[in-house]
This record gives C-alpha cells, structure tokens and sequence, in this order.
C-alpha cells in the first residue's frame, strides 16, 4: 500500500482516534501564527482539514493542497469559507502555478514522506512572494529515532506509512540552498517534560 491509499483508508479515522502528535502540532501552529495576517495562504498538505478552517481566518485567500482524495473530503465538509480553494496535489511533482504568489506556506507532518527536500524547498519558492515565510512542523528525528512513525490501525492490521528520517540540519541546509534563511526553530514537548524526547520540530524560514 502506497501512502495515498494509506491516507485513503486512513480519512475515516483520522480524526477520532487520538493522536498525540496530530493535536500538540495544530497548538504549535496557534502558537506561532496567532496575531498575524496574510494575503494568501498555501497549505501544502491539508489532510482533513484540523487546521485550515482556522488558517483561513488569517488570510484573504487559502489554497488547500493534498494528495488523498479521501481525507480532502473531509477537510471539503468542515470548511465552507468561500475564501478557501481545495486541489489534489502530488508535492513530489512540480507544483500548480497559484493564481497569486503565497506569502505563506504552511506544511503539517508532511515532509517526513517525502523524501528529497530540496524538491520541496525550490518549489516553495516558485509558490513564495519575496519576503515570504515557510513554516514546518513535523516528528522530532529523535522520535524517529525511538521507532515512531505515520500508523494506524484497521480491523484486521496495523498500517505502517513509508516515512523518511530528515535530520534538524537537513531541512536547514536544504533552505539554504534555495534561497531561504531560518527565522524560528523550536523543540516541541509532551505536557512539558523537558527532559523527555521532544515530540515536535518546527521552523520558520523567510524567502530571502
């Protein structure tokens, strides 16, 4: 099973089983972006849609990417702001054009599928207006490290996404590279153990 249909199959629960790192990273998300205002919005990943409603506040105009159909879907029956445009989108190819430069794009345990960062970063890019601002949020590698990745389960077995491991200085370098300059990064905890395995990693990088 390849990740769309995992995240296919994956849309009917999404939302109702518990999910620790689905829930800390939309507050990580509040945390960082509450107070601002944006033109346009690019949410590159929307899933079903647990942060896009509230995105769509912050902005006149969200383009909402994914590639599963299904959990889309469900992102499409939570949100009806006339503000917001839903397209099935496959980040591993060359982005659609946007009817107008994004000045931010917001990308929510995605990455850890994809594998070649740098891909992602050129076309954030080509989607950014100068000046604007790339947020990430995905697993901590140390969490990666301690076995955890992308599952769920069905009735009959435990589902196991192809995830990659990208390490703090991969995602660091691989903006570099394609014209962006870190602005926040920060550790994300449990209930605020500190002295535990951070869950989370988020950044911030500005097109330079």
């Amino acid at each position: 099973m390849n990740n769309q249909e995992g995240y296919n199959n994956w849309a009917a629960t999404y939302d109702t089983v518990a999910n620790k790192t689905r829930d800390l990273e939309a507050e990580v998300l509040r945390k960082i972006l509450t107070g601002r205002k944006f033109n346009h919005i690019l949410e590159a990943g929307c899933g079903t849609g647990k942060n896009t409603r509230w995105l769509a506040s912050l902005t006149n105009n969200l383009t909402a990417f994914d590639l599963s159909e299904e959990m889309m879907d469900k992102a499409r029956k939570k949100v009806s702001d006339t503000n917001v445009t839903f397209q099935q989108v496959d980040l591993t190819q060359s982005w659609p054009e946007l009817p107008q430069p994004a000045d931010l794009i917001v990308s929510s345990l995605v990455l850890e599928h994809i594998e070649h960062l740098d891909f992602i970063f050129k076309q954030a890019n080509i989607a950014l207006a100068n000046g604007g601002l790339f947020y990430i949020c995905e697993l901590h590698p140390f969490k990666q490290y301690s076995g955890s990745k992308a599952r769920y389960e069905t009735d009959e077995r435990l589902v196991v996404l192809k995830c990659f491991t990208h390490h703090l200085s991969d995602f660091i370098k691989a903006a570099g590279k394609q014209g962006f300059s870190l602005t926040e990064v920060d550790e994300w905890f449990d209930t605020d153990r500190q002295n535990e395995i951070p869950r989370l990693v988020s950044f911030v990088f500005r097109k330079i």
